[in-house]
């Protein structure tokens, strides 16, 4: 696997041995990793300093994961974030991504596919800055600053929401399967769909806010952005 050696990782964790453990193995794969064992602390730091990705547990002292991640998308900050935590219901998975985090992994993990997903939410990264003006149908999306537009009026999304119509509209003209959605908006999960309606329903939430034309059933194929 390609690892690319200046990346470097925020580890948001108060488990001092798991921080420890995941910081040399990083350094192991020439990726510095600086953990931070307190909430808000982190919070300061990674809105002070930059960093490649932010690997973020949900239980924390100062201030907790998910609060971690709204308030830091609300200063416009765009860096990924890997939700590390031991819960693993669908509720906690479903709460942590709405509040706009961008993978999850339940502990314990496995350090390799831990190492998977940080180099493929890198290149995801690095892709998505390489241009910053979107079109899907009659809005347009603003990558830099997150906002989609009718040009009239700001159309407020959650992050995979977002995340979902911008990869539609860099898809544009193809139909895009369920698994594909997926994969590529949500991560790459094991093999078996987590929630099987988990993109259904996110493609309900686009179509209520867009307009229900936005997006085109293609009978056991996917969707179309029209």
């Amino acid at each position: 696997m390609t690892i690319i050696v200046s990346m470097k990782v925020l580890i948001v964790e108060d488990n001092e041995i798991l921080a420890r453990n995941l910081t040399r193995f990083l350094a192991s794969e020439d990726i510095h990793a600086k953990p931070i064992a307190d909430g808000k602390l982190a919070f300061w730091d990674a809105c002070s300093h930059y960093y490649d990705i932010i690997l973020l547990d949900i239980n924390l002292p100062g201030m907790d994961g998910l609060e971690f991640c709204e308030q830091y998308r609300k200063k416009g900050k765009d860096t990924p974030i890997i939700m590390l935590t031991s819960r693993s219901t669908k509720g906690d998975i479903v709460t942590g991504l709405n509040q706009w985090a961008d993978d999850y992994l339940t502990k314990p993990f496995d350090y390799d596919e831990l190492l998977a997903r940080l180099h493929t939410l890198t290149r995801r990264s690095m892709k998505q800055k390489s241009t910053s003006l979107l079109k899907a149908a009659d809005y347009s999306i603003d990558l830099k600053k997150m906002e989609v537009s009718d040009g009239e009026r700001q159309i407020k999304l959650s992050h995979l929401e977002f995340n979902l119509l911008k990869y539609f509209a860099q898809n544009n003209g193809r139909v895009i399967g369920r698994q594909e959605l997926y994969e590529k908006v949500w991560g790459e999960f094991d093999g078996d769909f987590m929630f099987s309606k988990t993109v259904d329903v996110y493609i309900g939430y686009l179509r209520k806010k867009l307009g229900r034309d936005i997006l085109e059933t293609k009978k056991g194929a996917g969707y179309i952005l029209k």
